[in-house]
């Protein structure tokens, strides 16, 4: 398992914002994420912890998130209304991060990967104009490479898209140009089954892996109603 070193053709027949506007069509046809709001679950497993469990509602319009998460014994909740945070936590932690500042960290986390690909609208995002093709598991993608304006991140991302649905399947990122400093690091995330969530076609299995080695680190598992 793992990605292609070589790009092997130029898709001359679509630019990066057309295929992003592509993917967006095949996985929120409607619209719907400027005004998403809705709760939704997450499994998280990975080989050496045993499952986190978690409750998260975003809502866009009311600039509201709420993250409940519980492992074990332990349960943390992590809530901003409009800028405001409040946090809950059973245990204490070794996080160098206050909880406010992890709050945001998960607010953002959570709407980035799940806004996928409509966040790579948001201001400070570029896409590289040219398209590429390239395989991965012997399947043929269309990929576009996005990379931040140094006040949103300096990660470079890459997303894979299905050539004839649009559908996005593989995405993986690099802490830094993966041609020099970022070589061997990140890491690329496949993408399994869907959820239909007020309209939008959310990626249901996300499964995480090192770039470097294709070590395998963990599952997400989406799912709309609590187990």
């Amino acid at each position: 398992m793992g990605l292609t070193s070589n790009f092997i053709l130029h898709s001359q027949e679509i630019t990066g914002v057309q295929l992003l506007e592509k993917s967006i069509g095949y996985h929120d046809p409607g619209d719907s994420w400027p005004t998403f709001s809705d709760t939704f679950y997450v499994t998280m497993e990975s080989p050496e912890n045993s499952p986190r469990y978690s409750e998260i509602n975003i809502d866009l319009p009311n600039e509201y998130f709420y993250l409940k998460a519980r492992r074990d014994s332990s349960e943390t909740t992590y809530q901003i209304n409009k800028g405001e945070c409040l946090t809950s936590l059973t245990v204490p932690t070794s996080s160098k991060r206050t909880p406010c500042e992890t709050a945001r960290l998960y607010k953002d986390y959570y709407t980035y990967l799940y806004g996928l690909p409509m966040k790579l609208k948001d201001p400070g995002t570029y896409l590289d104009p040219v398209v590429r093709r390239k395989k991965f598991n012997e399947k043929e993608y269309l990929v576009l490479k996005v990379t931040y304006d140094k006040n949103v991140g300096s990660d470079v991302w890459f997303f894979y898209f299905d050539p004839h649905t649009y559908a996005m399947e593989v995405y993986q990122f690099f802490k830094g140009d993966p041609e020099s400093e970022g070589k061997n690091t990140g890491e690329y995330i496949l993408l399994e089954g869907e959820e239909l969530i007020q309209g939008i076609r959310i990626p249901k299995i996300r499964r995480w892996f090192y770039n470097k080695n294709n070590k395998f680190l963990g599952s997400d598992i989406l799912q709309k109603q609590k187990q």
